[in-house]
C-alpha cells in the first residue's frame, strides 16, 4: 500500500498539467470583474454594496477543475450537498441547499430559468451541464423569487455560458482521459472519457460561437453489487450561438443547444437492464437595448425535454415542453437607486394519458439603494399570477451596512424574504394521484450575517438563516397530492474564508451547519466543511489541494423501509497543472479521493475510490 502511494505522489508531481482557458484577454476581463456580482440585484454592483454572500465560481476556478462535472464542482460551496455527485458518472440524486429539496433550488442559464415540466420534482437535471461551455456561475442562497420566480426559494444558480472571443477565429479543444474504479477494485484500467472543442469569434459586428463536447464512462455499477458489473454514461452535447451589435446601444442574439445522454442504472441491491435516454433541445434569444442611464431587457427560451426510461417496472416516456419570457427595464437613478420593472412569462407543457399545460404571468419590481455612507438596501415585490391557483405575492427586504477600514470594509447584512414553488403538472394533472386544487408552497427566510474583507487579500463571512415551510406539498394515505398541514424548519449557520496572501498562493474555505425539523431529512449532512489550497510554483506551473468532510446524516434503506444513518467521511483531492506553451498549450493530472476512502453517499449505490486523469487544453 505504502508503494501505491508513492508511485501515486511521483506520478502527481511528474505529470504537471492544467486545464481549460480563455485568451488572455478574456482572462484579464473576468480579473477585473471579480469583485463584482451580478445575480441578487442583476446589476453590476461592487460586493460591499451587495446584502448577500454570493459566491462566485469564476472562470479561473472552473479550469482548476477540468475533468470535474458541474455538480461536482457546486457541491464544494457552503450550503449545498447535491447527493450522487461523488457516486458514478450519472448519478445525481437531488440537490439540497440549505436543507431543502431539488424543487427549492432554481437553475438559471443565460438569464433564462431551466426546468423539465414532466419531471415529478421539476428540477433541472444537472447532468444536461457541460463544464466546457461554461463561463462562470454565480449562486445566491435563500428566498429569491422577488426577481426569479417559483421554485427560488432556497437557491439560485445562475450559469454564464461562453461569449466569443475578440479575435476572428479563435478556436479551443480540450480532452480528458481517466481511471473509473471504486476504491475496492483498483484495476487502474482506462473508464472515463472527456472531449470539448470550439469555435467562435468576432467579425466587425457579428460574433459567432459553436461548440461540441461528449463525456463517456464506464467500469462501474450504479448499483453495489458483487459482481461490479458496468453501467456506461455518455453525454453529448451541441452549442451554437449567433450575435449581432446594431450599434453601442443595441444588440442580440440566438442560441440553439442539444443535449443528449443515455445512462445505465440499476435498481438497488438488485441486478436489472435499466436505461434512461434523456434529451434537451433549447433556441433562445436575448437582447438589450442602452439608453441614458437604463436599459431594456428581453430574455427568452423554448425548450423541449424527453425521457425514455425502461426499468424493470417497463418502460416510461415523458415528454415536457416549457416557454419563457423576461421582459424587464433597468434604470438608475441619482447613482443610487437601482430599479428594475419587468414581466415574467411562463407556460409549462407535458404529456400524460393527455396533455396538460398552466401559464404564469408575473410582473415584479425590485429597487436597490446604495448611498453614500456605508447603508444599502435591496427590495422588491412580485405578483404571481397562475392559471390554477390564482395569485400569490411574495417580497424581500435586505438591508446592509459597509463599515469603511483602512484598508477594506466590514459588512452587517441581514434579509427577510420570501418565496414560492408552483405545483407542478404531474401534481396537478398527472395519471396517478393528481390534485387540480392544490396551493403553491411557502417559504420564508431570515437571515442575517457579517462580511469582512481586506485588501484583495481576505474574505471572511459568517451567517445565520432560518426558513421556514409551508403548504408543503406531499401525499395522504390514498397517495394524493395534497398541501401537508406539517410545516417544516431548517436553520443553519455558513461561513466562508478567501485568504491570498501572495500573489502565487491563496486558500479557500467554508463551513455550514444545518439542521431540518418536521421530517426525516434525508441526504442532509449537518456538519460539512471544505478546504482548497492553490499554489503557483512557477509561473507555468500550479498545484491545487483540496479536502472535503461531509458529515453525518441519514437516508432511507428501500429494502427495509427504515432510516440508517451514514457515517462521515473525508476526501482529498490533488490537480497539477503545466503551461507547455504561452497562452496555448496547457496540461493537467488530477487526483480525487488520493486517500481511497470508502464510504457510502445513498444506500445501495456505488461510489468512486481513487482515480486518477489527465487532459490538456489547446486555444489557437
Amino acid at each position: 500500500m505504502k508503494k501505491n502511494y508513492v508511485l501515486l505522489c511521483a506520478a502527481l508531481v511528474a505529470g504537471q498539467g492544467l486545464s481549460a482557458q480563455e485568451s488572455q484577454q478574456d482572462s484579464i476581463e473576468v480579473q477585473q470583474l471579480q469583485e463584482v456580482v451580478v445575480s441578487d440585484s442583476r446589476f453590476q454592483l461592487k460586493r460591499e454594496n451587495s446584502g448577500k454572500t454570493v459566491i462566485k465560481i469564476s472562470a479561473e476556478e472552473l479550469e482548476r477543475n477540468q475533468g470535474k462535472t458541474i455538480p461536482e464542482i457546486i457541491n464544494t460551496k457552503s450550503g449545498i450537498e447535491i447527493t450522487g455527485s461523488r457516486g458514478r458518472d450519472g448519478s445525481v440524486f437531488g440537490v439540497f441547499a440549505r436543507g431543502g429539496r431539488g424543487r427549492q433550488a432554481l437553475v438559471i442559464i443565460d438569464g433564462v430559468r431551466v426546468s423539465d415540466p414532466s419531471s415529478f420534482s421539476q428540477e433541472y437535471d444537472l447532468r444536461l451541464l457541460a463544464t466546457a461551455d461554461i463561463e462562470s456561475i454565480e449562486i445566491i442562497k435563500g428566498a429569491a423569487s422577488t426577481l426569479y420566480g417559483t421554485n427560488a426559494a432556497t437557491a439560485v444558480i445562475n450559469i454564464t455560458t461562453k461569449k466569443s472571443s475578440a479575435k476572428k477565429i479563435s478556436g479551443n479543444f480540450q480532452s480528458t482521459i481517466g481511471t473509473n474504479q471504486t476504491a475496492d477494485d483498483q484495476n487502474y484500467n482506462l473508464g472515463s472519457f472527456g472531449n470539448a472543442v470550439s469555435l467562435n469569434g468576432t467579425l466587425n459586428k457579428f460574433s459567432y460561437n459553436a461548440g461540441f463536447s461528449n463525456r463517456y464512462s464506464s467500469g462501474l455499477s450504479a448499483a453495489v453489487t458483487p459482481e461490479n458489473d458496468e453501467d456506461t454514461f455518455s453525454h453529448f452535447s451541441t452549442n451554437l450561438k449567433l450575435g449581432y451589435q446594431f450599434s453601442d446601444n443595441f444588440e442580440i442574439s440566438v442560441y440553439g443547444n442539444q443535449t443528449k445522454f443515455d445512462t445505465e442504472f440499476d435498481a438497488a441491491h438488485a441486478e436489472a437492464p435499466n436505461r434512461a435516454k434523456v434529451s434537451q433541445e433549447r433556441v433562445g434569444l436575448s437582447s438589450s437595448f442602452k439608453y441614458n442611464k437604463g436599459s431594456i431587457h428581453v430574455n427568452s427560451a423554448y425548450t423541449d425535454y424527453e425521457t425514455d426510461s425502461q426499468s424493470t417496472f417497463g418502460e416510461s416516456i415523458s415528454d415536457g415542453k416549457n416557454l419563457v419570457l423576461d421582459f424587464y427595464n433597468k434604470y438608475v437613478f441619482a447613482d443610487k437607486w437601482h430599479t428594475i420593472v419587468g414581466i415574467n412569462y411562463l407556460k409549462d407543457e407535458a404529456v400524460f394519458s393527455s396533455e396538460a399545460d398552466f401559464t404564469i404571468l408575473d410582473p415584479y419590481v425590485n429597487v436597490v439603494y446604495v448611498s453614500d455612507f456605508g447603508f444599502n438596501l435591496n427590495t422588491g415585490a412580485r405578483l404571481n399570477t397562475h392559471s390554477e391557483y390564482g395569485n400569490h405575492v411574495v417580497y424581500n427586504v435586505n438591508p446592509s451596512y459597509a463599515f469603511s477600514t483602512d484598508n477594506g470594509y466590514v459588512k452587517l447584512l441581514g434579509s427577510y424574504a420570501t418565496s414560492y414553488i408552483t405545483p407542478n403538472l404531474i401534481q396537478l394533472f398527472g395519471d396517478f394521484g393528481a390534485n387540480p386544487n392544490l396551493e403553491p408552497e411557502e417559504n420564508r427566510t431570515i437571515e442575517g450575517g457579517v462580511e469582512y474583507f481586506v485588501n484583495d487579500k481576505l474574505r471572511v463571512s459568517a451567517l445565520y438563516f432560518d426558513r421556514n415551510e409551508k403548504n408543503t406539498i406531499g401525499f395522504d394515505q390514498n397517495f394524493m397530492s395534497i398541501n401537508v398541514a406539517n410545516e417544516i424548519d431548517a436553520n443553519g449557520v455558513e461561513v466562508e474564508a478567501s485568504w491570498k496572501p501572495t500573489a502565487d498562493f491563496s486558500l479557500d474555505a467554508n463551513y455550514t451547519f444545518t439542521e431540518r425539523k418536521g421530517d426525516n431529512a434525508i441526504r442532509i449532512p449537518k456538519h460539512k466543511a471544505n478546504l482548497a489550497l492553490n499554489y503557483q510554483v512557477c509561473e507555468t506551473t500550479g498545484i491545487s489541494l483540496s479536502y472535503a468532510y461531509t458529515g453525518q446524516r441519514v437516508d432511507t434503506d428501500f429494502t427495509t423501509f427504515t432510516d440508517v444513518a451514514l457515517d462521515t467521511f473525508s476526501l482529498v483531492n490533488l490537480y497539477v497543472e503545466h503551461e507547455l506553451k504561452p497562452n496555448k498549450l496547457k496540461i493537467f493530472l488530477n487526483g480525487n479521493n488520493l486517500l481511497n476512502e470508502e464510504y457510502v453517499e445513498v444506500i445501495g449505490f456505488t461510489t468512486r475510490g481513487r482515480n486518477i486523469s489527465a487532459g490538456f487544453n489547446l486555444t489557437l
